[in-house]
């Protein structure tokens, strides 16, 4: 419709011309209706008195904010406001009527009154229908949340396309709202459950591209509330680089469902151990190991090993960033190593053969119910692993090494978490006795879009209409994104000493059931519980109950004993394990066991090595960062 991009002046003006008609047509229909004849527009009286009339009324229709309401939003509310503007216009005419004696008989206000309602107000609701059935004709309602620079450009491409069809753009910002943009208005977030109840709106885009992610968390939870489904446009730096266009539309992300903000890497941390030097990184192809060797790259190492285990993983992660290098003022050199962390002579032998000097082993079965089913395969990798590749680093003269853990490693209830536990002891046992290498671990929580990752598990249950399953009401989780994680890490390994246990600040923990729902009602679903007969909704939510050794709530510490460093999102924490010489034996023991296939002795090792091991599904207090109970000490050291 060509009237939806006149200014809002033009706007206004067209508005005040078809009011004057029809309550001129109002007041001359009126008189004839009363008469049964128009003989009396030859009277010159007749005249004065419309044309008193007509002034006020316009006026009054002004005063009241009529001229300032959107015809393809106005509501029935709206008739309140024309009816007490005609009220006023009747009496004013019955007065001067009167007062002048003007001829127009004392009937006639009432009638005029009546026809002037009619069809002020019926104009616009025809008006307005008439831009639903647009709506109609397959261009979807949406609203755009955002009216800056990339609300405008968004606006711009939708109007220009055949799929969406902007209705208004919402903005927090006082000095824009009520302007217009595109000949959209801008309203606040108040007006807009009015709008989309009247227009059917279910969908917002979010044209905030660079807002803080707590404030995209906030609009996503107040658009959810709203049962509105909220999708966005592609980050400022995909835009830039090329990857993405404005008008591309897409999911919200997972960092803006968890709303948390990163802090800007510090360069001189980013680049100490790995600018111009030989840097290699196990577990390669994994979710966080490829995230680290993005990371890595762009600060300039003169190699990078890529040691991977998996042919598929490790060579999709050397093609990415083959094509990354390629970008690069610098390019490295990349070596793509197949191999394990569990033999020694193909670890020995590659760092030998590049004299690396960095490592990250972030190589590891990380997945609780695959481990709980293979303990013995687990305990190799994760433990065993860990050990032949430190020994190996130690042997070549690596500078730096540093582990990748996990918080499944604190009070471990299954195979994984202790395996990692006993990973870390062992790194903290070689810590002490040697100085050449510096050794540190670094343990967090989980990472948003890894295999595994709940999130991905969810966009898919809701694809293919249900059920969303969560094991526990109850249960929560820390959560970091994987650019964040990895930052954080090649940071923590700057700043290590030897033996240093690195906790990354993992913010608050987040219920996984509100997750659920969250993403459902995005979905513009409305989920229920399917335990609960009778409730209605669009999309179930199913609890399928813990799994074997799994816990409700997640911690970072053993003890309370954490300490802040020189960045704010990492702090590092001293915790008690057994020295090389007493944890050597428990190690023969545990090797012998998972070459025998030996669970339950597997088991039983893993208790007496200090690691806190409990096969129980526990259901802990809900932990904090800096206190959370503090338990006897279970190794010396």
């Amino acid at each position: 419709m060509r009237l939806l991009s006149l200014s809002r002046i033009h706007k206004r003006l067209l508005q005040i011309t078809a009011d004057s008609f029809l309550i001129v047509g109002s007041f001359i229909l009126a008189m004839g209706l009363r008469y049964d004849s128009f003989f009396f527009l030859s009277d010159p009286r007749i005249w004065i008195a419309i044309g008193l009339t007509l002034p006020v009324t316009i006026l009054v229709f002004a005063v009241t904010g009529f001229y300032r309401a959107v015809i393809r939003y106005i509501s029935s509310r709206a008739f309140m406001t024309i009816g007490r503007g005609i009220a006023v216009s009747a009496v004013f005419l019955f007065i001067i009527s009167q007062l002048l004696t003007l001829a127009v008989p004392r009937s006639v206000p009432g009638i005029y009154a009546m026809i002037a309602l009619i069809s002020v107000g019926g104009l616009r609701f025809f008006l307005r229908e008439l831009f639903r059935h647009q709506l109609r004709r397959g261009l979807k309602p949406v609203l755009v949340y955002g009216a800056g620079r990339s609300g405008q450009q968004l606006v711009a491409s939708l109007l220009r396309g055949n799929d969406y069809l902007p209705l208004a753009l919402v903005d927090d910002n006082p000095a824009l709202q009520g302007s217009e943009v595109n000949g959209l208005r801008v309203i606040s977030a108040k007006e807009m459950p009015l709008l989309i109840e009247n227009f059917g709106i279910d969908l917002a885009l979010l044209a905030m591209p660079s807002a803080p992610r707590s404030l995209r968390r906030e609009i996503i939870e107040h658009m959810a509330e709203l049962d509105v489904r909220v999708r966005t446009v592609p980050n400022m730096e995909d835009i830039i680089a090329g990857k993405a266009r404005m008008s591309d539309i897409i999911d919200v992300s997972e960092e803006d469902l968890l709303g948390r903000d990163p802090v800007a890497p510090v360069p001189e941390l980013m680049s100490a151990n790995v600018n111009g030097k030989v840097v290699m990184v196990t577990g390669a192809g994994g979710s966080i190991g490829s995230e680290l060797c993005r990371q890595i790259l762009r600060e300039g190492p003169r190699d990078l090993i890529l040691f991977e285990q998996s042919e598929v993983a490790l060579y999709t992660i050397q093609m990415e960033l083959q094509a990354l290098a390629a970008t690069l003022a610098n390019v490295p050199r990349l070596h793509p190593v197949l191999g394990s962390v569990q033999s020694e002579r193909r670890l020995r032998d590659t760092l030998a053969r590049h004299t690396v000097d960095t490592v990250f082993h972030a190589a590891a079965y990380k997945h609780v119910p695959l481990v709980e089913e293979n303990v013995a395969e687990g305990v190799r990798n994760n433990v065993f692993g860990t050990k032949t590749m430190l020994e190996a680093a130690i042997a070549a003269g690596v500078s730096s090494f540093t582990l990748i853990s996990t918080d499944k490693a604190v009070r471990p209830t299954n195979i994984m978490g202790a395996s990692k536990r006993l990973a870390e002891m062992v790194c903290q046992a070689f810590a002490e006795v040697q100085t050449d290498t510096r050794i540190s671990m670094v343990r967090f929580g989980n990472v948003l879009g890894s295999s595994g990752s709940v999130i991905p598990l969810f966009r898919q249950q809701i694809q293919a209409g249900g059920p969303i399953t969560v094991t526990h009401a109850d249960i929560t989780r820390y959560f970091m994104s994987i650019p964040e994680a990895a930052q954080l890490v090649i940071q923590a390994s700057a700043m290590a000493r030897g033996g240093d246990l690195f906790l990354l600040d993992m913010g608050q923990p987040v219920r996984i059931l509100d997750l659920a729902m969250q993403m459902a009602s995005l979905s513009g679903l409305r989920p229920y519980m399917e335990e609960d007969e009778g409730e209605d909704g669009d999309i179930a939510i199913r609890f399928t109950g813990l799994r074997p050794g799994e816990k409700l709530y997640e911690e970072l510490l053993i003890s309370a004993d954490a300490r802040p460093t020189a960045h704010p999102k990492i702090m590092s924490a001293h915790e008690d394990f057994f020295p090389l010489q007493r944890l050597t034996p428990l190690l023969v023991a545990l090797d012998k066991a998972t070459e025998d296939e030996d669970v339950a002795a597997v088991q039983d090792l893993m208790r007496r090595a200090g690691t806190g091991y409990s096969a129980k599904t526990v259901e802990s207090k809900e932990p904090t960062m800096t206190g959370p109970t503090k338990l006897p000490s279970v190794a010396g050291g």
